[in-house]
């Protein structure tokens, strides 16, 4: 049920941005109307505008989205704590799941039941894991309109691409979908148990950023590249998931050092 829920989220988050972008057409001005391309699209071409340094496009998404990156971070820390936390309920989700292994209807309720009292006496959300993806989204949706839309950034070059247009060698495309698995990968690795629906998420959401990469704008292939880049740098610094598995190792050794110590002390002495 939790998975069906998550995935449920997924679907509808992709539709409404897919509804808030489909009836978007011609350029933004100060003349547009409605809230998403007056508002939102319009802005942020402004301030990409503003962050390109000798009108340097190019520069301008990468400082636009580092900054994203940086108001964002309180977010990914939070989730990255509530993460934890469901991991560490992991083991006590099993024994409901023993507990209440029956099928039918009323076995079923109950469980749920007790996965969710288990949850709120913890202050897990079961769906934070979401809640980056679907704030990232809208804005992912109005980066890409705001250079389609955008005269001077539409055609905007920076090395060896026009912003506006797809990459023609795929580089940016590919680094995308790189630093995508990278980054998602390097999060399971933090994790105690990778659940099913988390592998298939590292193989799937980097083979999204690849397609769309290909078929979209390189001014977005751009954000990607520097988001998902920051996100591993972010993960290597403050959550390193090399470090908390040396952390989890030696916890380990050490209860069953304690173990082996205490079995020896309770064991009998030899009588000479």
């Amino acid at each position: 049920m939790k998975k069906m829920k998550k995935w449920l989220l997924l679907l509808s988050m992709f539709g409404l941005v897919f509804l808030l972008t489909a009836c978007g057409t011609g350029d933004v001005s100060t003349s547009s109307t409605g809230l998403w391309d007056r508002y939102i699209v319009y802005y942020f071409g402004q301030a990409i505008k503003l962050l390109s340094f000798g009108k340097n496009y190019g520069v301008g998404i990468i400082l636009f989205t580092i900054i994203i990156r940086i108001i964002l971070m309180p977010l990914m820390h939070y989730q990255t704590k509530s993460m934890r936390k469901t991991q560490e309920l992991q083991p006590k989700m099993k024994e409901l799941q023993e507990k209440y292994a029956s099928k039918d209807a009323e076995t079923s309720r109950k469980l749920q039941e007790e996965q969710q009292r288990l949850y709120s006496e913890h202050g897990v959300n079961p769906l934070s894991g979401c809640l980056p993806m679907l704030v990232q989204m809208p804005i992912m949706m109005a980066l890409w309109q705001s250079i389609s839309r955008t005269p001077e950034l539409r055609t905007g070059t920076f090395l060896w691409l026009e912003l506006g247009k797809i990459d023609p060698y795929y580089i940016l495309p590919v680094l995308a979908a790189v630093f995508t698995f990278a980054s998602t990968k390097l999060t399971s690795m933090g994790q105690l148990e990778v659940q099913g629906s988390m592998k298939v998420m590292n193989y799937m959401m980097p083979a999204m950023i690849l397609f769309m990469g290909i078929n979209l704008a390189s001014g977005l292939s751009l954000y990607w590249v520097i988001s998902n880049g920051f996100q591993v740098i972010q993960t290597l610094l403050i959550n390193n998931p090399f470090k908390i598995r040396n952390e989890r190792e030696a916890e380990a050794k050490r209860k069953k050092d304690l173990e082996k110590a205490l079995r020896k002390a309770n064991q009998p002495k030899k009588k000479r």
